[in-house]
């Protein structure tokens, strides 16, 4: 919604206030502006349309989900590399529901600009090898499954790789 540069400004100058307020004498007025301008660094970090596209998306409403997301015009400019990499994440997961050729862009995309948590990652590679075995590609199918498999730690996708591996058998 706000563009990064304008999100540091409006944290220091609330920062700024903050002290202001200690030297008054202010200490309560003065820890609530410092937690408000954390509020601010943390969505420096966390861009809030996309979170917001997140929650969206944990309610299976695609479309409540990409409305959200269509909100941010110009993510080169508007959002930090990894922000950017999660926009072309979202993006791509809602375009393997119609258009599987434009999703596997966007997922490369995302993977190459970097993805914060290993799940996250494992999924983008894991849907890359479903597209990948979509359009009958078994080797790069086979290599994106075991980069899948490798960085999926806490088992989430442990079924999907397995029904994956068996549908890959049948090819």
């Amino acid at each position: 919604m706000f563009n990064k540069i304008f999100k540091l400004i409006l944290s220091v100058l609330v920062f700024a206030y903050a002290i202001y307020q200690f030297t008054e004498g202010f200490i309560g007025n003065g820890i609530m502006f410092i937690l408000l301008s954390s509020v601010f660094i943390l969505l420096y970090y966390k861009n809030e349309l996309i979170l917001l596209a997140f929650m969206r998306l944990r309610k299976q409403d695609f479309k409540g989900a990409e409305k959200w997301i269509d909100k941010i015009k110009n993510p080169e400019a508007a959002l930090t590399t990894k922000q950017q990499g999660y926009y072309y994440y979202l993006k791509g997961l809602m375009a393997s529901q119609t258009n599987i050729t434009q999703a596997e862009k966007l997922f490369k995309k995302a993977i190459s600009l970097g993805l914060s948590m290993k799940h996250d990652l494992a999924l983008a590679k894991l849907n890359l090898a479903g597209i990948a075995m979509t359009k009958r590609r078994k080797r790069e199918a086979t290599e994106l499954l075991a980069e899948a498999k490798k960085l999926d730690k806490q088992n989430m996708l442990k079924d999907q790789i397995k029904m994956m591996q068996q549908q890959m058998k049948k090819i």
